[in-house]
């Protein structure tokens, strides 16, 4: 017995025969059933349409196309840049004691030209720990921004020995050399990442190559963090210009060197 719906029906008041797949008589006009029945399309359910994936191309490995430089993320960078963040909030609320990240007379452990590099938070008059705000923030950001473009370049053991060299160097030459009482924050290390990064650029000009980069931006951002002192006595001047001097340096060996 077929399910589908009768061959015809029969109007209730003209008693003509019409179609079972209207509502109304053609004739008369009068009601015959609420709704007309669904077309068999011989039951055959509709396809599921297949999900439109947008195409991904895998990561570009190293050597797989001479001349275009393969994927890789900057991972020795972020841990600077995470690893004083992290000191900060943890002085701040008692967890790290401040004294480790805190170089100056008087404190002959060597180590503490390393570590102070991550700590941005002394102790004021009211013997209450506060943090540079405003220094940490330029400093970090200086380092995240030329870090990892110098971690592209050549990759993460350039970055973590341009930093600690700069930064611990110039630390030291402020408070063992220059008598500068206490070093704090890694600016030093900021500016000879910057000077590392941009000293391939600088001596490309010179031989009249041409490059994609922005050399006012980068000495704007060279001289706030020179003149940073000014603002904030926890940075070392004498810290930071250690620091560039050094990174010139690096810079210039760098740019002897083949590029990743």
């Amino acid at each position: 017995m077929s399910s589908g719906p009768d061959l015809y029906l029969v109007c209730k008041s003209c008693g003509a025969e019409v179609s079972p797949y209207i509502t109304e008589c053609p004739y008369c006009g009068t009601r015959i059933q609420k709704r007309a029945p669904k077309l068999d399309r011989g039951g055959v359910p509709k396809a599921q349409k297949a999900k439109r994936n947008r195409p991904q191309l895998p990561r570009l490995r190293p050597g797989e196309i001479p001349g275009i430089r393969a994927d890789r993320r900057a991972w020795a960078v972020w841990l600077l840049v995470l690893a004083p963040l992290i000191v900060t909030v943890g002085i701040i609320s008692g967890l790290i004691s401040i004294g480790p990240f805190t170089y100056g007379q008087g404190l002959d452990d060597p180590w503490r030209a390393f570590t102070s590099l991550f700590g941005y938070a002394r102790v004021n008059d009211q013997l209450q720990i506060v943090s540079a705000t405003g220094y940490e923030f330029v400093t970090v950001g200086a380092i995240a921004l030329f870090g990892f473009l110098l971690e592209k370049r050549h990759g993460w053991w350039a970055v973590l020995l341009v930093f600690f060299v700069c930064g611990a160097g110039g630390a030291y030459v402020a408070v063992e050399l220059a008598d500068e009482g206490i070093a704090r924050g890694a600016n030093g290390a900021a500016l000879g990442l910057l000077a590392a990064w941009v000293m391939r650029d600088v001596l490309g000009r010179r031989k009249g190559r041409e490059d994609e980069s922005d050399l006012l931006g980068v000495l704007a951002i060279a001289a706030v963090l020179v003149l940073l002192p000014l603002a904030s006595s926890e940075a070392s001047g004498i810290a930071g210009i250690v620091g560039g001097v050094v990174g010139m340096v690096f810079g210039v060996v760098f740019a002897r060197l083949r590029e990743r």
